[in-house]
């Protein structure tokens, strides 16, 4: 292409953006581009992505055929989602908790009512894939960063973004070891399936330079910084990969080599071995001293999560009444014990506390529908089905579907990578017609 033709390549793209008044073909690109603009801002922003989001909800609005969405939301895939913001929004009606309480406790579910948009917008688009590259870029960009940051700690942009005082951990840019590691755990592993597609395609370079990616982000977590839940669920997202992707014999042997190699690396971590060691250190100081930390007040939450449901176990307390029950319970209690929390940092708990069995249902109905999704080939399955998985394990130690960077991105992930599934079995006929 001359250079010619590349500027007028040029140009008739950013006329397409700007004539999106009256070009539906631009008004989809713009939907796309702002999709991309909240997949590049996630790792760093959270009023970005907000701001993204609602410029994305107007420019879809004027796109949608009110026929094709509403068969498109029919879905029990769609539907589900719904399902549990419907479940939040009613449980106000028999909470106990302070109308302020009620409605802001609505607010995480919230951002599930975009999934089925997603699926809707992505089935018609062709433009899916850049949205993971535009997250994996920005990702990588943290993670360089990350290394920067881990030997020049002034340099954390937390240092200038946050309120009040903030002593820099190691290795943190912008939000907290938590989000971070989610980020690149997820990078690691979806990177695992264009390494493979690249090397059956004898494209060896640009497979090499995705297995350099996955590799930089497993050695931030290794040496720099690394959250537990991450350490607890990357060998789970491993162990997925090899039972899709390799022949059982090959995958044992691999698994096997994945374990002498953590074993390797952990002997010469300190941060992985730190890291390691507090989850003993944590329950000695929770269970023995009665003193905060993390493991051990989780168990604490835990266990007075499950009196909580044993006291309405079908519907709940209601919206919004985590925090009043964890101030009743706290009375005349002291250290660890006196802890009030609005999240008792388990997802399945946070459900069911309040809104119960049924809640518990609705959650795990949509876990199981959106992994089922994700059956089959291909980057998008492979990507929308370790968001879930990624998703529903690390759920075991916080309340992430509820929480904003992992919220959204499982929105996020599974809404673009769902609706690239959802198009493809749409277009290859009947035969792949059976849509969850």
């Amino acid at each position: 292409m001359t250079e010619a033709a590349r500027r007028g390549s040029g140009l008739s793209g950013l006329s397409l953006v700007l004539s999106a008044r009256h070009d539906p073909a631009a008004r989809i690109l713009n939907i796309d581009l702002l999709t991309v603009l909240i997949a590049i801002l996630l790792p760093w922003s959270t009023t970005g992505v907000v701001i993204a989001a609602v410029l994305w909800i107007i420019a879809l609005l004027p796109t949608i055929e009110p026929r094709a969405l509403l068969r498109s939301l029919m879905r029990p895939v769609s539907l589900l989602p719904i399902a549990i913001f419907a479940l939040a929004l009613v449980g106000t009606l028999w909470s106990d908790a302070p109308w302020d309480a009620r409605l802001s406790a609505i607010r995480p579910a919230a951002k599930l009512l975009v999934l089925p948009l997603l699926f809707y917008h992505f089935e018609r688009s062709s433009r899916g894939v850049w949205v993971f590259v535009g997250f994996l870029a920005s990702c990588t960009l943290l993670m360089l960063a990350s290394w920067l940051v881990a030997y020049a700690p002034n340099l954390s942009l937390k240092l200038y973004l946050s309120r009040g005082p903030y002593a820099p951990a190691t290795g943190i840019v912008v939000k907290n070891y938590i989000d971070q590691s989610q980020d690149f755990a997820l990078c690691a592993m979806a990177l695992a399936s264009p390494v493979l597609i690249f090397l059956r395609t004898d494209k060896v370079w640009l497979a090499a330079l995705c297995a350099a990616i996955a590799l930089g982000f497993l050695a931030n977590m290794m040496f720099v910084v690394v959250s537990r839940t991450a350490l607890v669920t990357q060998p789970v997202m491993a162990a997925v990969f090899a039972l899709l992707h390799l022949r059982p014999r090959t995958a044992i042997a691999a698994l096997c080599a994945t374990a002498l190699l953590a074993a390797a690396v952990w002997s010469v971590s300190p941060q992985l071995q730190a890291t390691v060691s507090k989850f003993s250190a944590d329950y000695r100081m929770t269970a023995i001293e009665n003193s905060e930390s993390g493991i051990g007040s989780r168990l604490l939450y835990w266990r007075r999560s499950l009196q909580f449901i044993a006291e309405s176990p079908v519907i709940g307390h209601g919206t919004g009444s985590t925090r009043g029950l964890f101030e009743q319970a706290a009375i005349g209690q002291v250290g660890a014990r006196g802890l009030i929390v609005g999240n008792p940092h388990n997802q399945t708990l946070a459900v069911a506390v309040q809104w119960g069995v049924i809640g518990v249902v609705v959650l795990y109905a949509m876990w199981w529908l959106h992994l089922m999704l994700f059956r089959g080939e291909g980057l998008a399955a492979w990507v929308g089905l370790m968001v879930v998985v990624q998703n529903i394990f690390t759920s075991l130690f916080n309340s992430h579907l509820f929480d904003f960077h992992q919220g959204w991105m499982y929105v996020l992930g599974v809404g673009v990578a769902g609706g690239m599934v959802l198009g493809v079995r749409r277009d290859t006929g009947p035969a792949s017609s059976h849509q969850p």
